[in-house]
């Protein structure tokens, strides 16, 4: 009889050994600007937590959020907030959790600047991407970027094609320093583009620019470092000629901290602060305060609370702004909102 009894314990043990290690897989799907640091923490995390599985689908802010909505994924990303239309269109309440900054960043391939900077003000980006200016000497260029070998040649504006929240931060940016660009274009994800050729993710747009000369534009800072590309420098709204970087993208965000909303949902381009780089941006974890599968809630729950704290050391080496130390714990009580039980 005790030989049967300690074969049950063994069984039941071992049963319940398989039961706490079966994996938990979770979808999502969203924006390409923060998909290099999400790999990796994705990634670094299963390592840690063996029964951890997380998917993601590089596919832009606007596939993001419309498949959150439709319920076909665990959790969205977007590097826009939702609006409060979108918002309205969920089944229960989305929580936004901002998850580290970066850089939109104006990349170039001009083989007559190699090794020297493009400097860039916020109106000219704008005539640029609007059509106005059509060639790289252009006396407005030539003006701001004085003794710079910039040739006869015309300007190729590269854009994306899909709905996209490094669009919406960019357009964000030029409808706040250009009123032209206000009044004809504005401001969101998807945009009715007056010149230029489209490009899918963040990837497609690198891959147009790398391989056409004459092109500019525009692609988040990692995209741009690993691909080698110019990065040009923009005067911010203190005049100052800023390199984007995480530094300048920190100071961004730093300027915002006191009218921080307690939903996270702000834009921090063309800050106040006086080193800050202009058109940079928190990205966001988009997640349903009630996901309904309590295994899928606590690891994603989880899984923030790693990535907001021990996941920012990767930030940096990625081209990507830590979260500032002020807000974490802001963050934290944000993600405790989820409904675990």
């Amino acid at each position: 009889m005790r030989l049967n009894a300690l074969i049950i314990g063994l069984l039941f043990t071992v049963s319940n050994s398989f039961a706490t290690t079966a994996p938990v897989i979770i979808n999502g799907a969203g924006a390409t600007f923060p998909y290099p640091i999400y790999s990796k923490w994705f990634s670094d995390y299963h390592n840690l937590h063996k029964a951890a599985m997380i998917n993601y689908q590089s596919i832009g802010s606007g596939g993001g959020i419309r498949q959150l909505l439709d319920q076909t994924v665990d959790f969205g990303a977007s590097d826009a907030p939702m609006t409060d239309e979108q918002l309205s269109k969920a089944k229960s309440k989305v929580l936004h959790v901002p998850t580290v900054l970066g850089a939109v960043v104006l990349t170039f391939n001009l083989p007559e600047l190699q090794n020297k900077t493009l400097k860039l003000t916020g109106p000219l980006i704008a005539k640029i991407f609007l059509g106005t200016i059509t060639k790289w000497n252009d006396p407005a260029l030539v003006a701001v970027n004085k003794g710079a070998p910039l040739p006869n040649k015309p300007i190729l504006v590269v854009h994306r094609s899909d709905g996209s929240g490094t669009t919406a931060v960019f357009s964000d940016y030029l409808s706040k320093v250009d009123e032209t660009w206000k009044n004809e274009v504005g401001a969101g994800p998807a945009l009715k583009w007056k010149t230029g050729l489209g490009g899918k993710g963040n990837e497609g747009v690198t891959g147009l620019i790398k391989q056409t000369p004459g092109s500019i534009g525009y692609t988040e800072l990692t995209y741009a470092n690993t691909n080698k590309l110019s990065v040009a420098t923009v005067v911010n709204k203190s005049g100052k000629e800023i390199i984007p970087s995480t530094d300048t993208v920190s100071k961004a965000a730093k300027g915002y901290l006191k009218d921080m909303p307690a939903d996270f949902r702000i834009s921090i381009t063309n800050s106040p602060e006086k080193d800050a780089y202009p058109i940079s941006s928190f990205t966001y974890l988009l997640v349903y305060e009630n996901m309904g599968d309590k295994a899928k809630a606590k690891t994603l729950n989880a899984f923030m609370k790693w990535a907001i704290t021990t996941g920012q050391k990767s930030a940096s080496h990625l081209s990507y702004a830590p979260l500032p130390k002020e807000l974490i714990k802001k963050i934290q009580l944000q993600i405790d909102k989820m409904q675990l039980k």
